[in-house]
């Protein structure tokens, strides 16, 4: 068993979050359909806005888009984070 960092699986939700976002364009409807929950170690939306990956872009459907820091951080997570195991691999 290896020890891992507890907020390595948040990261990796985060991640798949914003390649979510960057494959289409999202209203914050479906976006709060799709991501929100009432779970507090499950807070993608929340700590992604928190941190800036995210800004709500106004008109007549308000939608989510990703920021600089949002773009960054995919292409980050695309490049350098390791690919998590899959579930099964720890039985």
């Amino acid at each position: 068993m290896t020890d891992r960092d507890p907020s390595e699986p948040l990261r990796y939700l985060t991640a798949q979050f914003l390649a979510w976002l960057a494959e289409a364009p999202r209203s914050y409807v479906e976006v709060m359909e799709a991501w929100r929950t009432s779970c507090p170690r499950l807070s993608v939306w929340e700590d992604a806005t928190i941190a800036g990956y995210v800004r709500l872009d106004g008109g007549k459907r308000t939608m989510v888009v990703l920021t600089e820091a949002g773009r960054a951080r995919l292409a980050e997570s695309r490049q350098g984070d390791p690919q998590p195991e899959p579930a099964h691999a720890h039985r």
